[in-house]
């Protein structure tokens, strides 16, 4: 079902008050049940990311790195079993498995007397077995798995998910017989930025002319739309229309059904006017389907 902007308001407003565990989750599927797990997870998600941009930086201080660092050495003391980390984190409010990065590189710098690389100590968050100490191996684990919203499971998670539509996507494209071009097959020409696919004979949704598709597995929020826009979308448009193409627009996933897409596809002619685009452009607009 669709999801209204006020809709998406009370969900985030909602989300403002509640930590991000999967007890509130829990809460949030209980309060919006029309709403799918999916949409709801997204939009949890990206509202729990936004908070922790805000944050960063006050628990990246040396004041904050060493007391949090601390506290976990005298919190294993007492009992090294008891998850330290991850009731610290969710105590102050921030992602555990970050918190088990803060604290994993303090300890590492302790040890080797010097600052580890970032490559070491992705590889030990992926694999906590690496880590010298089992404490806080344990600890690091217990952070990683426990973790809704960051950390090298969620990044798996994320890419398998990704992955998915993208293979559902183009299922979509053959069977309306769309003649197009995938992201590998422009890679291999040398483009590095590219969308999932461009459609070698533009179609029409809603009115709309389409040229390429870029889909993104993830809820799609003001913020992230104008982040996507910046750091993709205005490039496709440089590289890959032309003046006698028309219009266009990029779809996401979101709303309406899985079979909206399919039914409103059609071939389309080539317009002969031509819409520049700005920042303030009717013409760069978004569909967002759930698949």
């Amino acid at each position: 079902m669709k999801l209204t902007k006020a809709q998406y308001d009370e969900i985030a407003q909602f989300l403002g008050h509640v930590q991000p565990t999967r007890q509130s989750l829990r809460k949030l599927k209980e309060k919006f049940p029309s709403q799918s797990q999916s949409t709801l997870l997204s939009i949890f998600s990206q509202e729990y990311q936004k908070q922790i941009k805000r944050t960063h930086t006050k628990h990246h201080t040396a004041e904050a790195v060493e007391t949090y660092y601390q506290r976990y050495l005298n919190g294993v003391m007492k009992n090294a079993a008891a998850p330290v980390l991850l009731e610290l984190a969710n105590e102050v409010d921030f992602a555990p498995s970050l918190m088990a990065r803060i604290v994993l590189e303090r300890y590492l710098q302790e040890k080797e007397q010097a600052m580890p690389s970032k490559a070491l100590i992705n590889s030990m968050l992926r694999d906590p077995s690496q880590i010298p100490d089992g404490v806080l191996a344990n600890q690091v684990y217990q952070c990683t798995v426990n973790d809704c919203c960051y950390g090298p499971l969620v990044d798996c998670i994320k890419h398998a998910i990704g992955h998915e539509h993208e293979v559902l996507l183009r299922e979509m494209l053959l069977e309306k017989n769309l003649s197009f071009i995938a992201e590998d097959q422009l890679r291999a020409k040398g483009y590095d930025k590219t969308p999932d696919f461009i459609l070698e004979v533009p179609v029409a949704v809603e009115g709309h002319i389409i040229h390429w598709i870029e889909s993104k597995a993830s809820f799609g929020d003001e913020s992230s739309h104008q982040a996507y826009l910046q750091d993709q979308f205005w490039s496709y448009w440089n590289r890959y229309l032309n003046t006698e193409s028309g219009t266009f627009i990029p779809i996401f996933m979101r709303h309406a059904s899985k079979q909206h897409i399919a039914n409103e596809v059609k071939p389309a002619r080539k317009s002969s006017s031509f819409h520049s685009p700005n920042q303030n452009s009717k013409h760069l607009c978004s569909f967002w389907f759930v698949i």
